[in-house]
């Protein structure tokens, strides 16, 4: 039986909603089903650039991938991006809509609501089955009213759920049981059945905690998931963990200096995955002893982390690690940092105003409300050598530091080099993504042996894994009869 709707809810952050809705989007498409991923509301540092030239979660990404589809702001119709512990930018059907705080946005959700069920009809128009992810957790009680990311878009549209919790964190029963407690009675109905994520162990010594869980709450176990150790797919919204495993001598040692609103840190993940690279994100210089290349990354509010790079002492590392012959990258909010100046006269993070970069480059960056949002490639300067990535920014750089380009791209130049080599900056996301770009970069910065990973190969690896695991351990009979039910 095809679901024309089904949604995936957690008990937690992190509970593998995200994963599930991937390995469902995959199992269905090779069904020969044509089916969509869909996530009402999203928040995340972590986002892609969409085929219609707007701006959703890195997750529905990997999702729509799994459809065989590109990327459309309809999966995604709401994008909540942090720029402190009270405010976000607000992204609607992919475009800018202002920056709010966190009251103003709980005011706002019922106009959203009408954002979201637009996509939704067109989805559901266009596809036989959606599958849709929830965020965090529907039990949260304070985000109840006026919710759209979970219970409140499942009782709107009428669609069964799947409950996802986590066992590897422990207590699984009780996120289940108590997350069903904290739930209205017509909300409890909507929920069809269980998933357990990430076990490890023996499953008999599982069997009577699922043989009391399915009496206790009349609902059933569709399926245990084991724990996928070398799972590769890019991180929602979590900074990633993975490291590369070495080759053997001293790794070639990359440090990103971690700062509050380092976002798109998934341009990484080819770095951390491959075999001769060690790469540390750090907060503070004051432990890291030396660097063969420093990387500063994007940041969505690009002059508190300037000032908060300076305030940890970042900017006398760096002047230290140029000296002794290392070499700097800077990508997007990054490489304005590298320039003489960044201004914001309309307040675009903020209180207007204007503030001196590291002046590495010679360029000078202005913030403005309309914000680039495209899907690029091209070659590294000089090289035939391709890259492919996309730019997300909000910033226009100038200045004479751009007549030495790092890239060209199909829209022209990007980025800039110095006259010494050893600082380049470029507004392209994705530089690492392709091996031939990643070994070019890296022999530029001082590694010069060959091995960078092939990422799109790992992605739709790991992709089908989930969807083996999918079809191995997913009882889609026990699905079928809840979706009877629920019918």
């Amino acid at each position: 039986m095809i679901p024309k709707a089904l949604m995936v809810q957690g008990t937690t952050s992190d509970a593998g909603k995200s994963t599930l809705v991937t390995a469902l989007c995959r199992y269905y498409r090779r069904q020969g089903v044509a089916v969509a991923p869909f996530k009402p509301q999203n928040m995340a540092l972590n986002s892609a650039v969409t085929v219609d030239g707007g701006e959703i979660g890195r997750a529905q990404a990997v999702q729509a991938a799994a459809c065989g589809l590109p990327p459309h702001s309809d999966m995604n119709p709401v994008l909540l991006k942090p720029h402190s512990d009270t405010g976000a930018q607000v992204i609607i059907h992919g475009r800018v809509l202002a920056n709010q705080s966190a009251a103003q946005y709980h005011d706002y959700k019922t106009v959203a609501m009408q954002a979201v069920l637009a996509s939704w009809r067109r989805l559901t128009g266009q596809y036989q089955a959606v599958i849709v992810e929830g965020a965090g957790s529907p039990a949260e009680i304070n985000l109840r009213a006026g919710d759209i990311a979970n219970m409140g878009f499942a009782e709107a549209v009428d669609c069964p759920v799947i409950l996802i919790a986590d066992i590897d964190r422990g207590g699984v029963f009780a996120h289940i049981v108590g997350t069903l407690a904290l739930l209205s009675e017509s909300e409890r109905r909507r929920v069809i059945g269980f998933v357990i994520n990430r076990f490890r162990g023996d499953i008999g010594l599982l069997q009577p905690g699922l043989d009391w869980l399915e009496a206790e709450t009349g609902k059933p176990v569709l399926a245990v998931l084991p724990y996928l150790s070398d799972l590769f797919l890019e991180a929602e919204d979590a900074l990633s963990s993975r490291h590369g495993r070495g080759d053997g001598a001293r790794p070639f040692d990359i440090v990103v200096p971690h700062l509050p609103s380092f976002s798109n840190h998934t341009d990484f993940d080819p770095l951390q995955l491959h075999p001769g690279v060690r790469v540390r994100f750090a907060r503070s210089p004051d432990r890291i002893g030396g660097a063969d290349l420093l990387v500063l990354p994007g940041s969505k509010a690009v002059r508190r982390d300037l000032a908060r790079l300076r305030a940890m002492g970042w900017d006398t590392f760096i002047q230290r690690h140029l000296r002794y012959g290392g070499k700097l990258l800077g990508i997007c909010g990054g490489f304005q940092m590298l320039g003489r100046s960044i201004h914001d006269p309309r307040g675009i993070e903020g209180e207007p105003g204007s503030v001196a970069g590291l002046g590495l480059l010679d360029i000078d960056t202005e913030l403005a409300p309309d914000k680039c949002l495209r899907q690029t490639g091209g070659r590294l300067a000089g090289t035939e050598t391709a890259v492919a990535g996309y730019e997300i920014h909000m910033g226009v750089s100038r200045g004479p530091g751009l007549a030495h380009p790092l890239l060209e791209l199909a829209a022209g130049s990007d980025g800039a080099v110095s006259a010494d080599g050893q600082v380049a900056g470029t507004y392209l996301h994705g530089l690492f993504d392709l091996p031939a770009a990643a070994d070019a970069l890296l022999a530029w910065a001082g590694y010069a042996d060959a091995g960078a990973v092939d990422l799109a190969a790992l992605r739709e690896a790991g992709i089908d894994s989930l969807a083996n695991c999918l079809a191995e351990h997913f009882d889609f009979a026990k699905l079928a009869e809840g979706l009877r039910e629920f019918g």
